[in-house]
């Protein structure tokens, strides 16, 4: 007896069925499962519906009746195929987490399982830069490939929160559930009634929010001071010139492009090799001064 339909279901999300799929499922006719659609048969058993276990397409086809069948999601089967649980975007992020639960769980991959949140820092740092120079090459295969290395590390700093002490410890929900809420929050005209804005009064809105969520007390906290010094500096500039604090004198750039301004930026940094001085750590030795700067400043305009 042929299948008379074949059903998909999410191999991540047991349970998991659209309109069509709960009114194939309805019709009356048995119910058969293939090995990748097994855990929603676990499902739909705890419900009271019964569905028979099969190897392969076949077998499902000499069971008696018109059988339909649940396959997963993606496989090929021939005849009537009803899409019974349309999977929404996003959701092969399920699999990155249930692979890292699997990577660090017994029996999974012993480097894996003995990483901390110190050992694994670096790579966190190397594989934002990586990520960045795909981006900066405007390479879409390379940038898909680092983002995946970044998110790897998200994912694998989550995992090993999800392990640590009471007072220490988070999940990959946690950190995706913080990140929901901020971007709702500070994003008032989007989701809450704050009505339209254009680009300079939402980076305004956003700064007011953030002030007023992290209570800071000067613009160099929260600010990463492991970043190159170049951007550490921009960073400050932007965000004194934004609370009126006070800003380092503009230089005379003497350059008429982007590129030409790189060039003498590159000329700088060959006299300095020429004299042994690091340009890197001039500059942010310049940067950790005026960082006090503002701090003492800032210190004075709350007081």
């Amino acid at each position: 007896m042929p299948v008379a339909l074949a059903v998909t279901v999410s191999p991540r999300l047991p349970g998991l069925l659209g309109p069509a799929g709960w009114r194939a499922l309805g019709s009356g006719a048995p119910l058969a499962a293939l090995p990748g659609a097994s855990a929603t048969a676990e499902v739909l058993r705890g419900e009271g519906l019964s569905v028979t276990d099969v190897p392969d397409v076949e077998a499902a086809r000499r069971l008696p009746g018109d059988v339909v069948l649940l396959v997963p999601a993606g496989e090929a089967v021939a005849g009537p195929v009803v899409e019974g649980a349309p999977e929404p975007d996003g959701v092969r992020l399920l699999d990155v987490v249930a692979v890292m639960d699997r990577l660090r769980s017994p029996g999974g991959c012993p480097w894996d399982a003995e990483q901390t949140h110190s050992s694994l820092r670096g790579y966190l740092l190397e594989e934002a830069h990586e990520a960045y120079d795909a981006i900066v090459d405007d390479d879409p295969v390379g940038m898909r490939e680092e983002l995946g290395d970044v998110l790897l590390q998200v994912v694998f700093h989550a995992r090993v929160a999800a392990e640590a002490g009471p007072d220490r410890r988070f999940d990959v929900d946690d950190v995706a559930g913080d990140l929901v809420d901020k971007l709702v929050r500070r994003h008032p005209h989007v989701f809450g009634d704050a009505g339209p804005r254009d680009v300079t009064q939402v980076e305004a809105g956003w700064e007011e929010i953030k002030k007023a969520e992290k209570q800071r007390r000067s613009p160099t906290e929260g600010v990463s001071r492991s970043q190159p010094a170049a951007s550490w500096g921009a960073a400050l500039v932007r965000r004194a010139g934004r609370a009126g604090l006070s800003t380092p004198a503009p230089a005379q750039l003497g350059s008429d492009s982007p590129e030409e301004l790189g060039e003498r930026l590159l000329a700088v940094v060959a006299a300095a090799e020429a004299r042994g001085w690091d340009v890197e750590d001039a500059l942010r030795e310049a940067v950790r001064r005026y960082a006090g700067e503002l701090d003492a400043e800032a210190g004075l305009a709350a007081g």
